[in-house]
C-alpha cells in the first residue's frame, strides 16, 4: 500500500504508515501548533485492548496508530493484507531521524517517564548526539491523582512543549494522557514506554537488526524472561477469537479498510535516507552514560493567547 490507511486487524484498527511519515505527522502538526495523538499497537497493547474499554476510549481519541509489531505485520501479511515490514513504526527504528528533524525544526519535546535518574542520564546521552535540542524531562513516578499530578500538568503546561513523550508503560501512559488530555497544551504526544530507559541504558536494547528479522521480541526476551514470559507466550493466547475473526473476513473476502480522515501531512520532512528494507537504517548510536548535563530552561513563550 503506497498511500496510508486504516485497516482492521485483531480486532482493532492500525494504520499502514512507514516510519517516514510518521515523523511527517509529527513534524506537521508541531510546527502548526496543532495537537495529535500518536498512538501504537502491539501484541501486548491488542490484549489490554480486548480487556478494557478505557483503552479503547484513548484509541477513539488517537489520530494515528502504528503497528510496532513484527508479528502483526506477518499476521497481516497472511491474511493477504499489503502491509511489509517497512509499515513497523517504533521509536527506537527512528529515534535519531526523530531528534535530527526535532532539532532541525527547532521543536522543543517533553519527556514523562522513569525514574528521576533515567530521565537525567537519558537527556544527557541525547544531547550528547544532538546538542541543542530543547527537552525536558520529569519522572514517571509520581501519583495519577491529586498535588503531584498537578504539578507535573503545570511543568508541562509552562515549558508548552511542541511535541510530549510519555514513557510510563501500557496502560500506564495512555490512560495518563486520556485522563488529562483536556488539561494538556496543543502539542503532539507519543506514548513511547521504555524509550528513555534504553536511552540511558537502564534496559538491554537489541541490535535493531534484530527488529528487522522479527527476532527482536526473542532477545527482549532472553534478556528479562521473568517480566516477559506472560506477555509473549501468554496473553497472545487470548487473541484467538481476533485471530479466528480475520481469517472469517479474509476467507470471505471482505474490505479491510475502516474509512478515516486523511492525514495531514503539509510539509514533508527531508529525511537523511529513506526509512525502507531497501536502505536500512544504520545501528543508532550506541547508547553510553555521559556526564549529566545541566537541566536547560526553556525560554517562556507568550503570546496575545496567554500561552506560556
Amino acid at each position: 500500500m503506497d498511500t496510508p490507511c486504516r485497516l482492521s486487524l485483531l480486532g482493532a484498527e492500525v494504520d499502514v504508515v512507514t516510519p517516514a511519515l510518521v515523523l511527517d505527522f509529527i513534524a506537521s502538526r508541531a510546527t502548526a501548533g496543532r495537537r495529535g495523538i500518536v498512538a501504537n499497537h502491539n501484541l501486548h497493547s491488542l490484549y489490554l485492548y480486548a480487556q478494557r474499554e478505557d483503552m479503547h476510549a484513548f484509541y477513539a481519541r488517537a489520530d494515528l496508530i502504528e503497528i510496532d509489531s513484527t508479528p502483526m505485520i506477518a499476521w497481516a501479511r497472511l491474511m493477504g493484507l499489503k502491509v511489509s515490514r517497512d509499515h513497523r513504526c517504533t521509536y527506537l527504528d527512528f529515534r535519531d531521524d526523530f531528534w535530527t528533524m526535532v532539532r532541525a525544526k527547532g521543536l522543543s519535546v517533553y519527556f514523562v517517564g522513569g525514574t528521576a535518574e533515567v530521565c537525567r542520564t537519558a537527556r544527557a546521552a541525547i544531547l550528547s548526539r544532538y546538542p541543542g535540542v530543547r527537552l525536558d524531562t520529569h519522572s514517571g513516578f509520581f501519583e495519577l491523582k491529586g498535588k503531584s499530578n498537578e504539578a507535573v500538568l503545570a511543568d508541562i503546561a509552562m515549558k508548552h512543549p511542541d511535541v510530549l513523550l510519555v514513557g510510563m508503560g501500557m496502560p500506564r501512559q495512555e490512560l495518563w494522557i486520556l485522563d488529562n488530555l483536556a488539561r494538556l497544551p496543543a502539542c503532539v504526544i507519543l506514548p513511547v514506554g521504555g524509550a528513555f530507559d534504553y536511552e540511558a541504558g537502564a534496559q538491554y536494547m537489541p541490535p535493531r537488526w534484530t527488529g528487522r528479522l522479527g527476532l527482536e521480541w526473542l532477545a527482549r526476551f532472553m534478556a528479562d524472561p521473568q517480566r516477559l514470559f506472560e506477555r509473549y507466550f501468554i496473553e497472545p493466547w487470548a487473541l484467538m477469537p481476533q485471530m479466528i475473526n480475520d481469517v472469517t473476513l479474509a476467507v470471505a473476502g471482505l474490505e479491510r479498510r475502516v474509512a478515516r480522515p486523511p492525514l495531514d501531512v503539509a510539509q514533508p520532512w527531508q529525511r537523511r535516507q529513506a526509512l525502507s528494507h531497501d536502505t536500512p537504517l544504520p545501528e543508532p548510536a550506541p547508547i553510553t552514560e555521559p556526564e549529566t548535563a545541566p537541566a536547560e530552561k526553556k525560554p517562556r513563550r507568550s503570546s496575545a493567547s496567554g500561552r506560556s
